[in-house]
């Protein structure tokens, strides 16, 4: 019943976008194309004339998989913010979910599995679209659709659970600006974390992006090693478990009161 309500959720939420898919499109697949074309292809002329590769490759197959899991992180952040807020205190929808057999537990895990679905969508069309520009040139590239997944994931379940304990938007713009951007410009996306100084690194390495970058890296490159691969994904699961856990209390105590 519990995995019914849930699914039930994100069937809403696909209705939802069903109707406004439109309005997304540029923000969650023509932004990343266009980057992947201007920094990858443009760029990446200059940087490979310059160089010879990056990472052992062009600089365009070294770049996608990282606008990849960005672009996952960015859907996954859009998700969960304004629209947790909206539903819990503006619009309230969430408290009238409540009042039907869905629980808050199941709107939360429903609108987490939902933005894993966004990114998969969202995923496939850029995996689609890099692969003749040559950001993928491996057969496992496929693996980084469910990897870029996953990396919205770690980042959507922490963020609604914060989202809900909110009363203003206030923190929102702040996360964007000094979370959420520095991670994607410093999190190995455009050029190795190795290239920034020695004392950012390992905050560098604790960010989840990073690893997501590394994952669908490895994908679309073909190259990786399985323990660190591992590792990779056992940081994110982490991230995703700590989400869940707060998510569960926070949405419990915003919707049942």
């Amino acid at each position: 019943m519990a995995a019914h309500a849930t699914m039930r959720m994100v069937e809403r939420e696909a209705l939802v976008f069903r109707k406004l898919w439109r309005g997304s499109v540029f923000s969650s697949f023509l932004m990343p194309v266009l980057f992947l074309a201007a920094m990858g292809v443009g760029l990446g002329t200059m940087v490979d004339q310059h160089s010879g590769s990056v990472g052992g490759v062009d600089y365009v197959a070294f770049v996608a998989p990282g606008l990849l899991a960005a672009t996952g992180t960015l859907v996954a952040a859009g998700e969960s913010l304004w629209p947790i807020l909206g539903g819990i205190k503006w619009q309230r929808t969430m408290h009238a979910m409540v009042a039907t057999p869905v629980g808050p537990n199941d709107v939360f895990l429903g609108h987490v599995i939902w933005a894993a679905v966004r990114t998969l969508i969202t995923a496939t069309a850029f995996v689609i679209v890099a692969t003749p520009l040559g950001g993928v040139i491996s057969p496992w590239g496929i693996l980084a659709i469910p990897a870029a997944a996953l990396t919205a994931t770690a980042f959507s379940a922490p963020l609604a659970a914060f989202s809900a304990t909110q009363e203003s938007d206030l923190a929102f713009p702040l996360i964007m600006r000094l979370g959420i951007i520095p991670l994607f410009l410093f999190s190995g996306t455009f050029f190795p974390i190795s290239q920034l100084p020695r004392w950012i690194q390992p905050l560098a390495v604790c960010s989840p992006l990073w690893h997501g970058v590394e994952l669908c890296r490895a994908a679309t490159t073909g190259h990786g090693d399985l323990p660190v691969l591992v590792g990779h994904i056992a940081v994110l699961c982490a991230f995703i478990a700590a989400g869940a856990w707060w998510g569960r209390r926070t949405f419990t105590k915003r919707l049942a009161a």
